[in-house]
């Protein structure tokens, strides 16, 4: 580590623990040329999630763009605002977890979808239907299709 004093560059490390967040390690620092001390931080190198757009454009994961898509899909369902945010932090996690860092969009919609319809059917086709870019009602039948049978929405009527 480079002396921010004389620019000499070795030190010894004197004293090391980690901060009252527990994300970074504080070192202690002494120079092995001037003798003066100095701190820094360690922290873990996050690689960010890229999202490959359809028109191939690409972007960092914007989780707060994810939050609001799926705010407008629950307006007036029974579903909290900590549900959304498990969802999200569940697909996040599990693409680290698989050292995904790079998606494409389709994939990603996909891994939201599937895990909204486990949670809401309604909120799962009001995403699907932005999602999926619904051009008419046909496509609209189709998606309740895929999560209802239509024998089993003739029943409900």
């Amino acid at each position: 580590m480079k002396c921010p004093y004389c620019g000499y560059i070795n030190s010894k490390v004197t004293d090391s623990r980690p901060t009252e967040s527990s994300d970074a390690i504080r070192r202690r620092r002494e120079c092995l040329d001037c003798g003066k001390r100095f701190t820094t931080f360690e922290r873990l190198e996050d690689t960010p999630i890229i999202v490959v757009k359809k028109n191939g454009g690409r972007e960092p994961f914007n989780r707060q763009k994810l939050l609001n898509g799926l705010r407008r899909a629950i307006v007036k369902r029974r579903i909290s605002e900590d549900q959304i945010d498990q969802l999200v932090s569940d697909i996040e996690f599990e693409l680290k977890n698989n050292f995904i860092y790079e998606i494409n969009s389709d994939k990603l919609g996909g891994m939201v979808l599937k895990k909204l319809r486990q949670l809401d059917r309604v909120a799962y086709i009001r995403f699907a239907s932005v999602y999926r870019n619904f051009q008419d009602i046909n496509e609209f039948t189709s998606e309740l299709a895929k999560i209802q049978p239509i024998k089993d929405l003739r029943k409900k009527s």
